[in-house]
């Protein structure tokens, strides 16, 4: 998704960002979780995978310090934040809440 794109959708709904970067090997681990959870919550909230090395200021906005970092927001609200590996019940747990 693109950056523009991006802050319209956090504005509404719900937005699951995912920090990681290329070198890093949890957030390799995290890939797959990451790519059925968007598949499963496709056109329920938005998944945005947020390369650290490509997107800085989005990582210092949001104050990432660790990698994988998902934050989850509702209605442009951060509502959770998850550091490190996350099991798929964790993540699709606070999804459905935020639903």
């Amino acid at each position: 998704m693109r950056t523009d794109k991006l802050w319209e959708n956090i504005e509404q709904g719900v937005v699951l960002m995912d920090f990681s970067a290329d070198w890093c090997a949890p957030c390799k681990a995290q890939e797959p979780i990451i790519k059925k959870i968007t598949k499963t919550y496709l056109n329920r909230a938005s998944i945005v995978e947020v390369n650290i090395d490509e997107n800085k200021n989005l990582a210092t906005k949001y104050m990432v310090q660790s990698i994988p970092t998902l934050i989850l927001f509702k209605n442009g609200k951060e509502i959770k934040r998850f550091v490190g590996l996350q099991p798929e019940i964790t993540i699709t747990k606070s999804l459905d809440d935020a639903l």
